[in-house]
């Protein structure tokens, strides 16, 4: 019966470790991203973002293309040899 009321302690200790204290990034990122500087928001993060952004509307725009050209080229009639 002992060990059954150290189990809430024990389990508190495993979850509030004082080893290391993360530091709350999110005011930051609010401040950044809220700020108005007239780019979209999906830009707003940097470099990556931006290269991120690019690199998916060329996938994007480059699939669309991809798939139009072959939906031209299967309703081409077949030639007869």
């Amino acid at each position: 019966m002992n060990q059954l009321l150290k189990v809430p302690v024990l389990a508190s200790r495993a979850f509030s470790s004082s080893a290391r204290q993360l530091r709350n990034k999110v005011p930051e990122a609010q401040k950044i991203f809220q700020e108005d500087n007239g780019l979209p928001v999906h830009i707003k993060g940097g470099t990556f973002d931006v290269v991120l952004y690019r690199a998916t509307m060329t996938l994007t725009l480059g699939g669309t293309c991809y798939s139009l050209y072959w939906l031209l080229f299967a309703s081409m009639p077949q030639r007869k040899a």
